[in-house]
């Protein structure tokens, strides 16, 4: 009775093993992609940025971006735009969540650059230059709070403004 009882313990441990390993490789960031951590401008440790992101942000946006128009934007496919009007480039430090993150300055400057490469590789622009720690320090003792949302929308207007094309 003992070993059956020792043997279940066992087979639970290696199935949540199992499922815990699904969980952190499912928000993995593809290999074959331009987000490889040599195309990352900005990242030198693209594990540790991810695992960031995992502690600090996937909580709301999704592993894999998505988010929900509810609790957190979608950042896929949308969150290097904002880096295209004036003021974007800023607001992505400053949304409260970001700013008030519990990592230091040079590791949310490369929480940030990652994220950017991660989700929205295609809509970063060619003369990018990443986030660094002191421009972050700087703005994110200005979090936004509730015009956070207001803000997004019109910055969201005027990338809708803008024409089409790269």
């Amino acid at each position: 009775m003992k070993a059956a009882v020792h043997l279940l313990g066992a087979l639970l441990l290696a199935a949540a093993a199992c499922v815990a390993h699904a969980a952190v490789t499912s928000a993995a960031p593809p290999t074959s992609t331009a987000t490889a951590a040599s195309t990352m401008l900005g990242v030198t440790d693209a594990t540790l940025a991810r695992q960031h992101y995992m502690l600090q942000c996937q909580g709301c946006h999704r592993p894999d971006g998505t988010g929900t128009m509810t609790t957190a934007p979608p950042m896929t496919g949308m969150v290097a735009r904002f880096l295209a009007v004036p003021g974007g480039r800023e607001y992505i430090v400053r949304v409260p969540g970001v700013a008030t993150a519990v990592l230091t300055d040079i590791q949310l400057a490369e929480l940030l650059n990652w994220t950017l490469y991660r989700f929205d590789a295609a809509n970063v622009p060619a003369s990018f230059q990443p986030y660094t720690a002191t421009e972050v320090g700087a703005l994110r003792r200005h979090p936004l709070r509730t015009e956070a949302k207001v803000l997004r929308a019109q910055l969201i207007s005027e990338l809708d403004q803008q024409p089409t094309g790269r």
